[in-house]
């Protein structure tokens, strides 16, 4: 393939120190640049950084703007002053993440650049959306259908909701899962012994059902801890709640930024409790798999695309508390899990997800996308449900570029989502 330039818009940038998008620039950006393509990273300027931002990173070069200390004008804000940019400094083609950005989509057309835009999970069904905020997304992901050359799907679970929504294709690209050995001598650091505690790592929010986690762990007979990761710098009222339902076998650690700590938590535990429910593939999911951690999930049909016939599922607290009793009662259950869990991982592999990335890139540089574009309206049957635990089989308007071959049917305006930590 001809060398392409292509500009990776609408996050927090690199080095991915957030969530599931900035793990994706940085994971996809490295390889792109590494096979010879130029590759632009819009990053978001950090407010008192004592030194200057790098220009490159491995391989890519970054372009720092500022964004509006505003939770509501974040995302958005950031978004436009790195159009404006790149309408001065052009690319083949843009990348741009997150459906709350598409309003911007119609100037980088009018620039005749050609665009994709990563549309995420749900994010109008998560509770710290008033009704205004849930209205624009809404409109957000209509205008994404419109006026976007491609749309990327993350999950199976989110092609079919653009294609019960608006009858509209997707390029189905996945995350990547790492397979990582990482042992287990940081564990003492913090009291804890390889196979001595249960596992949840997430940002408080309502979707991500740490209260449930908390709540049903608490009812269990547990005698293994519980050790939570993660905060809300937005959430007081959950927090606070989230706190109120434990008991002094939990155990909270905030958020953990030591990336070969928390890879031991995840190696270690005894189960992997996670209740991210609207976000699509979640990064911290991957990663748990890849360290190959027996996993218990919250029942939607994203978790089960990737834990599939390795883990357990819950939807209430009772769930949790029998689970969590079930598992500590069945050693062998959680080997065979883990093991399961690392076969899983093997097919998440970011090497493939980035030539997803190449080959969709090319598409659009060469304009062989289809002229004519979904009409973005909403088919009213299908908006107001989130996508039921099901079976997953591709549907044949799904547009396939190499993912994972075994992956199994696998987070105001700014961009909010991601687990507590880096994944």
């Amino acid at each position: 393939m001809d060398r392409l330039s292509i500009a990776m818009v609408g996050t927090r940038g690199v080095p991915a120190r957030y969530g599931g998008f900035e793990t994706a620039v940085e994971e996809v950006g490295r390889r792109l640049a590494d096979r010879g393509h130029r590759v632009v990273v819009y990053c978001r300027t950090v407010p008192g950084a004592e030194e200057p931002p790098p220009a490159r990173y491995l391989g890519m070069e970054l372009v720092h703007l500022p964004a509006a200390r505003r939770r509501s004008l974040e995302t958005l804000s950031h978004t436009a002053l790195s159009v404006r940019h790149l309408l001065g400094h052009r690319t083949d083609a843009a990348i741009v993440f997150n459906a709350a950005n598409s309003p911007l989509l119609p100037v980088l057309r009018a620039a005749g650049i050609p665009v994709a835009t990563h549309v995420d999970g749900l994010e109008w069904k998560r509770a710290k959306w008033g009704g205004t905020g849930r209205r624009y997304y809404r409109a957000a992901e209509a205008l994404a259908v419109r006026w976007s050359d491609a749309l990327i799907a993350d999950a199976q679970g989110i092609a079919d909701y653009y294609r019960d929504a608006f009858a509209a294709p997707t390029t189905l690209l996945t995350y990547g899962a790492p397979l990582i050995e990482p042992g287990a001598h940081r564990l003492a650091e913090i009291g804890l012994e390889p196979r001595g505690y249960h596992l949840a790592v997430a940002r408080f929010e309502p979707e991500n059902h740490v209260d449930v986690v908390v709540e049903g762990y608490a009812a269990s007979t547990a005698t293994k801890p519980l050790v939570v990761v993660g905060s809300a710098p937005y959430a007081d009222g959950y927090t606070a709640r989230v706190h109120g339902l434990a008991d002094d076998r939990v155990r909270f650690l905030g958020g953990v930024w030591d990336q070969e700590l928390l890879d031991q938590l995840y190696a270690n535990c005894v189960t992997y409790l996670h209740g991210h429910s609207v976000g699509g593939t979640n990064p911290s999911l991957l990663r748990a798999i890849g360290a190959g951690a027996a996993v218990t999930a919250f029942d939607v049909d994203f978790n089960r695309e990737v834990v599939a016939d390795a883990g357990r599922y819950f939807r209430s607290p009772a769930d949790v508390a029998r689970e969590v009793d079930a598992v500590e009662a069945d050693p062998d259950w959680v080997a065979r899990s883990g093991l399961r869990a690392r076969e899983l991982a093997g097919g998440y592999d970011w090497d493939q997800v980035a030539a997803g990335y190449e080959e969709l890139a090319g598409i659009l540089a060469g304009r062989r996308f289809p002229a004519r574009r979904p009409s973005g309206r909403r088919r009213p049957s299908a908006a107001d449900a989130a996508p039921a635990p099901r079976p997953v089989r591709p549907p044949a308007d799904v547009v396939l570029l190499p993912v994972p071959a075994t992956a199994l049917p696998i987070e105001d305006v700014p961009l909010e989502d991601g687990p507590a930590v880096r994944p």
